[in-house]
């Protein structure tokens, strides 16, 4: 990579992917993208630009100009908010990820997309879900997940795009705040610990899902991106993952530091359908033995990370 487009860089993993892009490339060779403005934050006062990634002109203008050599296409909307505006989440989610393959294609870019675990249901395997295994999601989220997956196959066999991804579990960090996600209360319940030192919980307990703290994921991000092709079987949505938690394995790290941090429940059933038809916990070997994917953070380390940068904010 030398010369990177982003969509939806203000979203939860573009903001942090866009720093550290140009901390690695330069940032004349990094154009963070988004159909707002940044407010605040880190890409406040950068180079920036506006765009809808439903308008594939404007997506394909912005491209003839900036030149870039590759696209990393992260705008979507997450998994609770597509099923608030299901339509809406196939048009931004279907039909902006196709107008940014079409822009890959024609200008021979290397082409990235985050996929995740809510591409998986209720009758995928909840333990060790394999690389390759049933995908029969319940939900909008889901379904977008899975065909983005298939479409990014479709044009790497088709077409030729150097098309990858991965699977993201949840993901965690101090950075952005929460957009929408069903893992979301894994951030949340971090930011009340500090600031409260309670936290109510929309996700049941012994709810098990996959998590990974955000340094890890865009360092993955550029690993794969980086990988020698020739290397790449699974190519477009590989399973990450750095940790399988429930909320009140979360409390008892947290209570480590914060020793009278208190835990209760309010189950959204929405969000908790969500979380149940995913898996406990997924099998990342794929990455690891591909492309070296190999995570820093674990629950412990994490919550250091995630208390001490919160009460510096605070």
């Amino acid at each position: 990579m030398k010369r990177i487009l982003i969509t939806g860089a203000l979203g939860q993993i573009g903001t942090e992917l866009t720093v550290r892009l140009r901390e690695i490339y330069g940032e004349e060779n990094v154009l963070p993208t988004d159909i707002n403005e940044p407010a605040e934050g880190p890409l406040r006062g950068k180079p920036f630009k506006i765009l809808d990634v439903r308008r594939y002109n404007e997506m394909a203008e912005l491209a003839d100009e900036f030149e870039p050599d590759t696209l990393m296409h992260m705008a979507a909307l997450l998994s609770a908010t597509c099923e608030e505006k299901p339509m809406i989440a196939w048009d931004i989610n279907m039909g902006g990820l196709v107008n940014a393959l079409e822009v890959a294609r024609k200008g021979k870019m290397k082409f990235f997309t985050p996929s995740s675990i809510g591409a998986f249901g209720p009758s995928t395997p909840k333990k060790d879900t394999p690389q390759t295994t049933i995908q029969r999601p319940t939900s909008m989220y889901g379904v977008n997940k899975v065909s983005g997956e298939l479409l990014c196959d479709y044009y790497h066999s088709k077409f030729g795009v150097d098309t990858r991804g991965v699977r993201f579990p949840g993901l965690i960090s101090h950075i952005k705040e929460p957009g929408g996600g069903t893992t979301d209360y894994a951030v949340e319940i971090f930011f009340e610990a500090v600031k409260n030192g309670r936290y109510t919980s929309y996700i049941g307990p012994g709810t098990y899902m996959d998590m990974m703290f955000m340094d890890d994921a865009i360092d993955a991000i550029i690993q794969l991106m980086e990988a020698d092709e020739d290397n790449l079987i699974d190519r477009n949505a590989f399973n990450v993952t750095a940790m399988s938690i429930e909320p009140e394995a979360v409390a008892d790290e947290i209570k480590k530091h914060i020793p009278d941090f208190e835990l209760s429940y309010n189950v959204d059933p929405v969000r908790q359908g969500l979380a149940e038809s995913w898996p406990d916990a997924i099998d990342a070997s794929a990455a690891k033995e591909q492309w070296g994917f190999n995570p820093k953070y674990d629950l412990e380390r994490m919550t250091v990370e995630m208390i001490n940068a919160i009460k510096e904010k605070s």
